[in-house]
Protein backbone atom coordinates (compact mmCIF):
# COMPACT_ATOMS: atom_id res chain seq x y z
CA UNK A 1 0.00 0.00 0.00
CA UNK A 2 1.15 3.49 -0.69
CA UNK A 3 1.27 6.16 1.97
CA UNK A 4 -1.40 8.80 2.30
CA UNK A 5 -0.41 12.11 0.82
CA UNK A 6 -2.53 15.22 0.90
CA UNK A 7 -0.87 16.38 -2.32
CA UNK A 8 -2.69 13.59 -4.18
CA UNK A 9 -5.88 15.58 -3.62
CA UNK A 10 -4.43 18.90 -4.80
CA UNK A 11 -6.00 18.71 -8.31
CA UNK A 12 -9.45 18.38 -6.74
CA UNK A 13 -8.75 21.41 -4.56
CA UNK A 14 -7.57 23.40 -7.55
CA UNK A 15 -10.74 22.42 -9.45
CA UNK A 16 -12.92 23.68 -6.59
CA UNK A 17 -10.97 26.94 -6.37
CA UNK A 18 -11.29 27.53 -10.12
CA UNK A 19 -15.04 26.79 -10.00
CA UNK A 20 -15.62 29.12 -7.04
CA UNK A 21 -13.45 31.81 -8.63
CA UNK A 22 -15.32 31.55 -11.93
CA UNK A 23 -18.71 31.80 -10.24
CA UNK A 24 -17.64 34.76 -8.12
CA UNK A 25 -16.08 36.56 -11.10
CA UNK A 26 -19.23 36.15 -13.19
CA UNK A 27 -21.44 37.55 -10.44
CA UNK A 28 -19.07 40.46 -9.90
CA UNK A 29 -18.76 41.30 -13.61
CA UNK A 30 -22.52 41.24 -14.17
CA UNK A 31 -23.06 43.52 -11.17
CA UNK A 32 -20.42 45.98 -12.34
CA UNK A 33 -21.13 46.25 -16.07
CA UNK A 34 -24.61 44.76 -16.49
CA UNK A 35 -27.54 46.91 -17.66
CA UNK A 36 -29.97 48.12 -15.02
CA UNK A 37 -33.40 48.74 -16.50
CA UNK A 38 -35.91 48.38 -13.71
CA UNK A 39 -39.33 48.13 -15.30
CA UNK A 40 -42.58 47.12 -13.64
CA UNK A 41 -42.60 43.87 -15.57
CA UNK A 42 -39.08 42.94 -14.50
CA UNK A 43 -39.69 43.80 -10.86
CA UNK A 44 -42.89 41.82 -10.43
CA UNK A 45 -42.67 38.31 -8.94
CA UNK A 46 -42.64 35.40 -11.35
CA UNK A 47 -43.08 31.72 -10.67
CA UNK A 48 -43.98 28.61 -12.65
CA UNK A 49 -44.45 30.48 -15.91
CA UNK A 50 -47.47 32.34 -14.55
CA UNK A 51 -47.51 35.85 -13.15
CA UNK A 52 -48.92 35.91 -9.62
CA UNK A 53 -51.89 38.13 -10.41
CA UNK A 54 -55.21 37.63 -8.72
CA UNK A 55 -56.23 35.15 -6.08
CA UNK A 56 -54.11 32.22 -4.94
CA UNK A 57 -57.10 30.04 -5.73
CA UNK A 58 -56.98 30.75 -9.47
CA UNK A 59 -56.54 27.78 -11.72
CA UNK A 60 -53.34 27.31 -13.67
CA UNK A 61 -53.22 25.91 -17.16
CA UNK A 62 -52.50 22.19 -17.29
CA UNK A 63 -49.65 22.99 -19.69
CA UNK A 64 -47.40 24.00 -16.80
CA UNK A 65 -47.75 20.63 -15.15
CA UNK A 66 -47.46 18.75 -18.43
CA UNK A 67 -44.20 20.50 -19.28
CA UNK A 68 -42.86 19.65 -15.81
CA UNK A 69 -43.73 15.97 -16.28
CA UNK A 70 -42.15 15.96 -19.75
CA UNK A 71 -38.99 17.45 -18.30
CA UNK A 72 -38.88 14.68 -15.69
CA UNK A 73 -39.59 12.07 -18.35
CA UNK A 74 -36.61 13.06 -20.47
CA UNK A 75 -34.45 13.55 -17.41
CA UNK A 76 -35.17 9.95 -16.42
CA UNK A 77 -34.45 8.88 -19.99
CA UNK A 78 -30.94 10.27 -19.72
CA UNK A 79 -30.59 8.69 -16.30
CA UNK A 80 -31.23 5.25 -17.82
CA UNK A 81 -29.50 5.73 -21.16
CA UNK A 82 -26.05 6.63 -19.83
CA UNK A 83 -25.58 3.49 -17.69
CA UNK A 84 -26.95 1.39 -20.54
CA UNK A 85 -24.48 2.89 -22.99
CA UNK A 86 -21.62 2.26 -20.56
CA UNK A 87 -22.63 -1.35 -19.88
CA UNK A 88 -23.68 -2.35 -23.40
CA UNK A 89 -20.21 -3.23 -24.64
CA UNK A 90 -19.69 -5.48 -21.62
CA UNK A 91 -23.05 -7.14 -22.24
CA UNK A 92 -22.03 -7.91 -25.81
CA UNK A 93 -18.79 -9.44 -24.53
CA UNK A 94 -20.76 -11.59 -22.06
CA UNK A 95 -22.98 -12.72 -24.92
CA UNK A 96 -19.96 -14.08 -26.80
CA UNK A 97 -18.72 -15.97 -23.72
CA UNK A 98 -22.01 -17.51 -22.60
CA UNK A 99 -24.98 -18.89 -24.47
CA UNK A 100 -27.33 -16.22 -23.09
CA UNK A 101 -28.00 -13.28 -25.40
CA UNK A 102 -27.38 -10.53 -22.83
CA UNK A 103 -26.59 -7.84 -25.39
CA UNK A 104 -29.56 -8.65 -27.62
CA UNK A 105 -31.99 -8.70 -24.70
CA UNK A 106 -30.64 -5.41 -23.39
CA UNK A 107 -30.86 -3.84 -26.85
CA UNK A 108 -34.48 -4.92 -27.27
CA UNK A 109 -35.32 -3.60 -23.80
CA UNK A 110 -33.76 -0.20 -24.46
CA UNK A 111 -35.54 0.04 -27.84
CA UNK A 112 -38.87 -0.63 -26.09
CA UNK A 113 -37.98 2.07 -23.55
CA UNK A 114 -37.06 4.60 -26.24
CA UNK A 115 -40.15 3.81 -28.32
CA UNK A 116 -42.35 4.37 -25.26
CA UNK A 117 -40.72 7.77 -24.77
CA UNK A 118 -41.14 8.65 -28.44
CA UNK A 119 -44.83 7.72 -28.32
CA UNK A 120 -45.27 9.91 -25.23
CA UNK A 121 -43.44 12.79 -26.89
CA UNK A 122 -45.58 12.54 -30.02
CA UNK A 123 -48.71 12.44 -27.85
CA UNK A 124 -47.91 15.65 -25.98
CA UNK A 125 -46.76 17.30 -29.19
CA UNK A 126 -50.09 16.48 -30.85
CA UNK A 127 -51.95 17.77 -27.80
CA UNK A 128 -50.26 21.16 -28.32
CA UNK A 129 -48.31 21.26 -25.08
CA UNK A 130 -45.35 22.99 -26.70
CA UNK A 131 -47.45 25.67 -28.43
CA UNK A 132 -47.43 28.63 -26.09
CA UNK A 133 -48.19 30.98 -28.92
CA UNK A 134 -49.17 34.61 -29.08
CA UNK A 135 -52.20 34.26 -26.84
CA UNK A 136 -50.12 33.45 -23.76
CA UNK A 137 -47.78 36.37 -24.50
CA UNK A 138 -50.73 38.72 -24.96
CA UNK A 139 -52.22 37.57 -21.66
CA UNK A 140 -48.92 38.17 -19.87
CA UNK A 141 -48.63 41.67 -21.34
CA UNK A 142 -52.20 42.50 -20.35
CA UNK A 143 -51.59 41.29 -16.80
CA UNK A 144 -48.42 43.39 -16.59
CA UNK A 145 -50.27 46.49 -17.79
CA UNK A 146 -53.01 45.83 -15.25
CA UNK A 147 -50.42 45.58 -12.49
CA UNK A 148 -48.88 48.91 -13.53
CA UNK A 149 -52.31 50.55 -13.51
CA UNK A 150 -53.02 49.12 -10.05
CA UNK A 151 -49.67 50.33 -8.74
CA UNK A 152 -50.23 53.83 -10.17
CA UNK A 153 -53.72 53.91 -8.63
CA UNK A 154 -52.28 53.03 -5.20
CA UNK A 155 -49.61 55.74 -5.56
CA UNK A 156 -52.28 58.36 -6.42
CA UNK A 157 -54.38 57.30 -3.42
CA UNK A 158 -51.34 57.54 -1.15
CA UNK A 159 -50.56 61.03 -2.47
CA UNK A 160 -54.18 62.16 -1.88
CA UNK A 161 -54.10 60.98 1.71
CA UNK A 162 -50.76 62.68 2.39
Amino acid sequence: MSEFSLLDYAPIGVMFLVAIGFAASQILVTQLIGPRKRTATKLMPYESGKDPVGSARDRFSIKFYTVAVIFLLFDIEVLFMIPFAVAFKELLAQEKISTIAFGTIAFVEIMIFISTLVVGYIYVWRKGTFEWGLQARAEARAEAKEMVKEKNRRIRETQRVA
